[in-house]
């Protein structure tokens, strides 16, 4: 992944220096199981312990020779062992190296992931409280539809942060997996208890049944639980990306001092991390469909997948980390004109009222349908005339609604009367 889109932490997961190191651990487990078992020599686990990690650059230029990734490392690692490097790679086939240090790198990059996504919920409800009464249109089919908090569609979003982390912990931990069951899954060349040593050590769980590699579903499980928390983002990147067209104006991204919004106009100030984000859900989307992809290999391995896996485990990873931490900062940070919510609220010139008039109207014995049609009738009147939809129904010698009732209706505290449930849910959620 790109440096732009990177963090310093999720990158260092996937450093070149990390996965060697990664690999150097399975390598030394397996000795020092097998020396728990009385295969290897005492010393040759001690040995394998002390070794050096592996150069970076001397593991590429042997790799030019032998043109195999892990054999390349095993013939480096091995030669640095000073007493028992014949023990290095001894029963293993690579997978064995390759997907158990992916367990672990998996796991590492899962856990950063899941740290992001609970401090995005955190900011989500602290801000849904805050504006808990701040009253907005809510807008369905991006019309006019009814009053709404703008507190009460953060907490519709930190609702959804507070599901992907759930969906999230489930991915990670079907990734967290290793595997040391040789060529073809059967244990031919190492027993059991060496995978269990290994794995227990790495705090990976030992995959039940595999081939030559660990069931690939499971990394396309991890990586369609990634697309979708990066839909979630792009959920609230549209929605403030809408909320801040020039005629809405009710939030926005904040505009620091000193940033330009346009090269050519100098009065811009455009949503240019929530179009970000928006794009970044794509890519996480592309990368799940090549997890999808990736499942179906021949009979026990074939390395399809391979190549597929270097490029979308990381940049998938690396992408949503930075999305999250985008998104936080973007959340943190929103500029809320509660001034504009109102003005736009009283635009609508009482139309988001409707529902709850037809509703008293049928209270009064009307049958639903006369009664839709009643206000509909003076809705159309409002949406192509002057006045306001009461003024309209008031002048109505068919509402047979007293005044006072009829203009109880137009009020946001009417239509949030109920909506407390949402924050004492929202308070009692937390996450596990």
């Amino acid at each position: 992944m790109i440096e732009r889109y990177s963090t310093p932490q999720m990158a260092a997961v996937w450093s070149e220096e990390r996965k060697l190191a990664t690999w150097r651990e399975v390598e030394v487990l397996v000795v020092e199981a097998w020396s728990q078992l009385g295969v290897a020599p005492p010393h040759a686990a001690e040995a394998a312990r002390n070794s050096p990690e592996v150069d970076a650059t001397e593991w590429k230029e042997r790799e030019v020779v032998t043109n195999h990734d892990v054999a390349a490392f095993v013939d480096l690692l091995a030669a640095s062992v000073s007493e028992g490097g014949e023990w290095i790679h001894y029963g293993l086939t690579s997978s064995d190296v390759l997907d158990t240090a992916l367990g672990v790198l998996l796991k590492q990059s899962g856990e950063l992931l899941l740290e992001a996504v609970a401090e995005l919920f955190e900011v989500l409800k602290e801000k849904a409280f805050e504006y808990r009464s701040t009253a907005m249109i809510g807008r369905t089919h991006g019309i006019w539809a009814e009053p709404t908090s703008f507190g009460l569609k953060l907490a519709n979003w930190a609702f959804e942060m507070e599901r992907d982390h759930e969906r999230l912990v489930d991915a990670v931990n079907g990734v967290s997996y290793g595997k040391i069951s040789g060529a073809v899954g059967t244990y031919a060349h190492t027993p059991p208890d060496v995978e269990t040593y290994v794995c227990g050590a790495l705090g990976l769980n030992v995959e039940s049944a595999s081939t030559q590699v660990i069931p690939r579903d499971r990394h396309a499980h991890f990586l369609s639980v990634i697309a979708l928390v990066g839909s979630t983002i792009e959920r609230f990147a549209t929605e403030i990306r809408h909320l801040q067209r020039s005629e809405v104006g009710e939030a926005r991204e904040s505009f620091r001092k000193g940033q330009k919004g346009s090269s050519a106009m100098p009065h811009k100030r455009n949503p240019i991390a929530s179009e970000n984000l928006t794009g970044v859900s794509r890519l996480l989307r592309g990368y799940a469909s090549a997890g999808l992809e990736n499942v179906a290999l021949w009979h026990e391995r074939d390395i399809s997948h391979s190549s597929v896996e270097r490029v979308a485990l990381p940049d998938a990873t690396v992408l949503l980390h930075y999305a999250l931490k985008r998104m936080l900062r973007l959340v943190e940070n929103l500029v809320v004109d509660e001034d504009r919510m109102v003005a736009n609220l009283e635009s609508t010139r009482g139309l988001v009222y409707s529902q709850a008039v037809l509703l008293e109207l049928i209270d009064t014995g009307i049958t639903r349908d006369d009664a839709y049609r009643l206000v509909q009738r003076n809705a159309m009147a409002t949406w192509d005339g002057e006045g306001t939809l009461f003024e309209h129904l008031a002048a109505d010698p068919e509402i047979v609604l007293d005044e006072e009732i009829l203009a109880a209706c137009f009020t946001p505290e009417r239509a949030l009367r109920n909506s407390d449930i949402v924050f004492t849910r929202l308070a009692a959620t937390v996450l596990a």
